[in-house]
């Protein structure tokens, strides 16, 4: 069973991991990502990669709420 204080080290380390690359980048997010994804190549490490692109879950690209704020037949 996985303690309380085991996840809550592990939030905290993410939220430290956060901040530094926060700092480190000024927030600028592109920066962290531009900056993971050179790390992720040099690493030689496979990488999962989707053979398509994501499509939205509704053809329509909308949700099951009606313009009338109903649920479609689908959705109930």
């Amino acid at each position: 069973m996985i303690q309380k204080a085991d996840v809550d080290s592990t939030i905290e380390e993410i939220h430290r991991t956060r901040e530094r690359l926060a700092e480190k980048f000024g927030g600028d997010i592109m920066a962290i990502l531009e900056d993971a994804r050179r790390r992720q190549a040099a690493s030689g490490r496979p990488t999962w990669r989707s053979l398509s692109a994501n499509k939205p879950v509704h053809p329509s690209g909308g949700s099951t709420v009606a313009d009338n704020n109903e649920s479609s037949p689908a959705a109930r």
